[in-house]
This record gives C-alpha cells, structure tokens and sequence, in this order.
C-alpha cells in the first residue's frame, strides 16, 4: 500500500531552535524516503525575505521540493490559521502522491496549529478593546499576555505591540468562548491530532548554540550582505514600520539604517534577542512529551528510528 492511501497519513516533523540544523536533517531524510518538506516558520512564508530568515537556499534544497516558502506578501500579515489550511492542503497533496511529508522549522505555534489538530476560531477585530491595548507599551501588553495567555506568549515576539495586540484580543475571546462553552463535545472533538507523527527534535549545549548562532549571524551580515537586503526591501517599499513588526533581523537592522544604533549596537542586540528566541523557542517545544530529543550529529541514528516509524 502507497504511504498516500494510508487513512491517517505518516509525517515527518523535525523542530527545534534556531540554528540547530533541522533545514539540513529535513533534507537528508527527505532524499533518503521519498519526502517532500514543508516549511514551518513564520516569516520564510513572504517573499523576497531570505538572508534575514535565514531562508534555505536552492543549492542547500539538494533538488528536494519545499512548500510554503515564498508564499505571502510581506507587507501584509500572514496569520497562523491561514498557514494551517495551506499546510493541510500540502500534506494532502503529498500524501495522495506516496510520498512523505516532512515538517520542518521553529515556529511553535505553526507546528502546532497543524501536528496537534487545534482549530482556531475567526476572531473579529475587537475596537474598543484595541483602543485601550493601543496606550500601553510593549512590556504592559506582554504581561498582560501572560496572564491570559502563557503558553502564546512563549513564542510571540515580546517588542511587537501589534502582535500582542491580537494575541491579547484573541485569547479574551478564547477566554469567553470557554466560559460560554465549558467542557462541550465539539471542543473535545477539536483536539484530535489529524495525523500519524514521529517528533524528532534537534537540541544543542547553550555554548555550543550561542556560538553557532553567532557564528551564522556573523554569516549573514559579511558574507550574504543582510543589511543591503534590508536596504532594498525597502526601496522597494516595505515600510520601516511593517519591518520593526517583522521582527529580530528586520527590527534591528532597519534601526542601523535609520541611524538609531551603530553597527556594533545592532549586531550586539541581534546576538541577544536571537538568543532570547531561541530559548522561548525551547520552552515552546519542551511541552511536546511526544518529541524525541537527538543532538545534530547524530543523523544516522535518526534516519534508522525514521525508518523504523515507517515500516510499522
């Protein structure tokens, strides 16, 4: 029987922090049983964002296909429900042809959204709320966040009022729902995983990930020029405001550019804040008791379990 034809469809997904090497591991698995990779970070879905996101490259891709790269307009905010009917609509897509899908990247909250089966309601922009949001500052917003909702605030970026914004506005609704809703059948149905998983998650030493993290980041600016790919976002367009929401690299380096840091400040606070990242990261991912942790180096011994997972 075609791995296609199965009921429930086996899947691949291979998370960790940043800088881990999961863009490698998904490869080489791919190559070696037949898959095909879909991605799942939150900001390598736009387009023309690629040195900054750390974006695989074709050469890196080996020939290997890879969904969900390259798929939204950066000046618009692509959101966690639309990702999760595209990305259901991949594994589909690849399943139905035999092969295997295999998710790949750091967004917790993406892996979730599809792996986990959680469905996410249409919350409908909430303006008197957002008016009394809008005069606290970016540290208010974030612990209000966490009171409400702490596990979301894990991973969202703490320096973008927007984004808390919404979150905040979406875990008030949860929070009526629930009280409007307690403990019914639908909810319990929503919870059902939709898919077969076997978790792999890549995890380092923190000095040996804080030096690869900085070793990558000093990459990125001297060798693939992120700061002249910044420039020319925008002056293509892309505002210095939506870069600030982008986050991380965006933030940063456009704040170089505009004069607000020196050069030494910006890679300094890019050094930080990617740390910072990467251990919400983490924190995100320690939660899945269903990952199987494995360092970088040991790939072999992964394609083995891979294999193993598939011929059950």
């Amino acid at each position: 029987m075609k791995r296609g034809d199965r009921k429930t469809p086996k899947i691949i997904a291979i998370i960790g922090p940043t800088a881990s090497g999961k863009s490698a591991l998904a490869v080489r698995l791919a190559k070696k049983f037949n898959g095909e990779i879909i991605s799942a970070d939150s900001r390598q879905v736009y387009r023309e964002l690629n040195v900054g996101t750390g974006k695989i490259t074709k050469r890196e891709m080996q020939g290997v296909p890879h969904r969900l790269l390259d798929v939204a307009n950066p000046r618009r905010q692509f959101n966690v429900a639309e990702y999760q009917k595209l990305a259901k609509e991949k594994i589909n897509e690849i399943s139905s042809r035999g092969m295997l899908p295999i998710i790949c990247g750091g967004t917790g909250l993406y892996v979730d959204s599809l792996l986990k089966g959680v469905v996410f309601p249409k919350v409908r922009p909430n303006t008197q709320l957002r008016a009394r949001l809008e005069k606290k500052t970016a540290t208010e917003l974030f612990t209000l966040l966490k009171k409400l909702d702490r596990h979301r605030a894990q991973t969202i970026d703490p320096h973008n009022p927007r984004r808390l914004i919404r979150a905040i506005e979406i875990a008030k609704d949860a929070e009526r729902t629930r009280k409007k809703e307690h403990g019914t059948e639908a909810e319990n149905e929503n919870s059902i995983q939709p898919f077969d998983v076997f978790w792999i998650g890549l995890s380092l030493p923190r000095d040996k990930l804080k030096k690869k993290i900085s070793i990558r980041l000093f990459a990125r600016i001297r060798k693939y020029k992120m700061v002249e790919e910044v420039e020319r976002l925008h002056r293509r367009g892309l505002s210095w405001k939506r870069m600030e929401e982008l986050g991380l690299e965006y933030r940063y380096v456009s704040r170089y550019l505009r004069g607000l840091l020196t050069k030494k400040e910006m890679r300094e606070k890019l050094e930080t804040e990617i740390w910072r990242y990467a251990k919400r990261q983490m924190t995100w991912f320690k939660r899945n008791k269903d990952i199987r942790w494995f360092p970088p180096n040991e790939a072999g011994k992964i394609e083995g379990e891979v294999g193993r997972f598939l011929s059950a």
